[in-house]
């Protein structure tokens, strides 16, 4: 094996992304929320989603690259061709997609319209002289921002679960070859 096999940088990736997809959506994020200062942390996660997205669509895609083929001659080979065997389809190569779809969607549409939004609700915030998060009544155009914003968010953390689970799901397919 040694370091020109793909087996090391397969697992590395694999341990990065569920990692890093663990501690952001359960430890960084919540702490992250609860310590700053709203607009603050609204402005950390407009810098840091675009890389973490970019992370979790790239990540992925290294999975499926460096995918170890079997040791056995005839068995399944390594990189894309064994991703796409059809013996894989559902263990390998449907978890690996799902997880760069979701990601893809959230890196492309669902992040930036997001940040679309929320800039938006500063600058309504701006013209009401009122927080959007603070107590009603709000104007109707800050209630329509904040509706699309529950919505854009909800999308967004929905996409993360699926790559999370997606990640999760492939990972209990790679222990089983640790056997």
């Amino acid at each position: 094996m040694g370091f020109f096999s793909p087996a090391p940088y397969h697992i590395l990736s694999y341990g990065i992304l569920l990692g890093a997809t663990v501690f952001h959506t359960f430890i960084g994020g919540i702490i992250s929320f609860r310590v700053l200062p709203r607009p603050q942390f609204g402005a950390l996660m407009a810098k840091i989603f675009p890389v973490y997205f970019a992370m979790q669509a790239g990540l992925p895609a290294a999975l499926a690259l460096t995918y170890p083929g079997s040791r056995n001659p005839f068995g399944v080979a390594g990189g894309l061709a064994g991703v796409l065997d059809p013996s894989n389809r559902w263990t390998v190569l449907a978890p690996l997609a799902s997880a760069l779809l979701c990601a893809v969607g959230n890196l492309v549409a669902v992040g930036p319209q997001t940040t679309r939004v929320m800039e938006e609700r500063r600058q309504q915030e701006r013209k009401d002289g009122k927080k959007a998060y603070d107590a009603p009544p709000h104007s109707r155009e800050m209630q329509v921002l904040n509706r699309r914003f529950s919505m854009l968010h909800g999308i967004s953390s929905l996409l993360n679960l699926g790559t999370l689970v997606a990640t999760v799901v492939y990972g209990v397919t790679l222990s089983s070859r640790l056997s």
